[in-house]
């Protein structure tokens, strides 16, 4: 825990890129940082089980939608066996989106306006998945996606539209992953997004724009994002979702000075 009450975390899929996979993990272990990791099914499970690593968040799904009946279907069974995973990683926290993304990031199916069944529908189907995690103790996040650069087509992308959700749902077990970079592309005012969304979030990502490396690398003023979290309170998870500008032992240095 930092001083201001918030642990540290960093994302095992965009540092170290040089490394093969459990020795970024260990890496970033080393640093003191927890560790984050998106699609378990690549991944050495036993081996980063062994790791020594402390993992803050992970993927929730393989596959599907929260929108229709097969993709509903998917996202509820492929959850169910992250669920077994994160128990054997000891991860409290399952990453999930407003649908499902290829490995680019994009949309499997691209969604360009969200009818009011859908959001209905997208409520009722993250109510099973707030279920699912309070049968198991774990938490499912819903992160929000930018449009513009990384993520168009996707459904239910902004921070409002996830505040919206989980709001909706109103279960302790599913809560925000506010993602600061795609909130600052897609919407900006990222104080009072984060004053606003404070009793609905689950963790914060950060990285800066452009480029989506390391605080301090681009526009985002995290020093005063991180003197308004230390304002409200804030006792979660930040974790730094982003790209080494150059040397990754410099982008967590970067991180902890912005968030120490």
């Amino acid at each position: 825990m930092t001083p201001s009450g918030y642990a540290l975390a960093a994302s095992a899929e965009m540092l170290y890129l040089d490394r093969p996979f459990l020795e970024r993990v260990r890496a970033i272990a080393e640093r003191g940082l927890l560790v984050e990791i998106w699609d378990w099914s690549t991944k050495d499970i036993s081996g980063l089980a062994a790791s020594g690593a402390q993992f803050s968040s992970m993927t929730g799904y393989l596959t599907g939608n929260l929108t229709e009946p097969d993709g509903i279907a998917a996202l509820l069974d492929s959850a169910e066996e992250s669920i077994k995973v994160a128990s054997i990683l000891d991860c409290p926290r399952l990453n999930v989106h407003g649908t499902g993304l290829d490995s680019s990031g994009l949309p499997v199916i691209p969604i360009e306006v969200t009818t009011p069944d859908m959001w209905l529908t997208a409520a009722y189907t993250l109510q099973r998945l707030a279920e699912l995690g309070e049968r198991h103790g774990r938490v499912f996040t819903l992160e929000n996606l930018n449009l513009a650069v990384d993520h168009p087509g996707t459904p239910f992308a902004r921070a409002a539209d996830t505040m919206a959700l989980v709001r909706a749902v109103d279960s302790p077990f599913l809560r925000m992953n506010l993602d600061l970079y795609h909130a600052q592309i897609g919407e900006g005012n990222l104080i009072e997004l984060v004053r606003s969304a404070l009793p609905f979030i689950g963790e914060i990502q950060v990285a800066d724009v452009p480029g989506r490396c390391e605080p301090g690398t681009g526009e985002i003023n995290y020093p005063a994002i991180a003197a308004t979290l230390k304002d409200v309170d804030y006792t979660g998870v930040i974790g730094l979702e982003g790209w080494a500008k150059t040397d990754p032992d410099a982008a967590i240095d970067a991180f902890v000075a912005a968030f120490r």
